[in-house]
């Protein structure tokens, strides 16, 4: 039936470092975009992207004014439960109730996007075990 899912080991995201490993562009709205590839497949990209033109080659992801901000909190430096802690100080009651929640599925479309990685997750993984 379906694809049979992957199981990884799991970390507790809180801990996790990300760091930005995607391509996006800051708007003069001060809203910033995410640039993703049309083609990840490396024979596609060799055959069909020099055919498109050069705006149809990525698809453009803009943020909302929170998705903007957790995107420019991303340095490599600062974990998940920081990130969090920073949002709340700048959203307060906007963002209070479903700040986790919120948090950890746009963690993990990012990650899922290829537009972060985890700097720190092999560590987090072996510190579980």
């Amino acid at each position: 039936m379906g694809k049979p899912s992957k199981k990884r080991p799991e970390a507790n995201l809180l801990d996790l470092v990300p760091e930005r490993i995607g391509e996006y562009e800051a708007g003069e709205d001060g809203f910033v975009t995410l640039l993703m590839p049309r083609f990840r497949n490396r024979l596609m990209r060799r055959l069909v992207e020099p055919r498109l033109a050069p705006g149809r080659r990525r698809f453009k992801l803009k943020l909302d004014d929170i998705g903007t901000a957790v995107w420019l909190l991303i340095d490599g430096k600062r974990s998940v439960r920081e990130i969090a802690g920073s949002l709340r100080e700048k959203f307060g009651e906007r963002i209070e109730n479903q700040c986790y929640e919120r948090l950890g599925v746009f963690f993990q479309q990012l990650e899922r996007g290829r537009f972060i990685s985890y700097a720190n997750l092999d560590e987090c993984l072996k510190a579980r075990d």
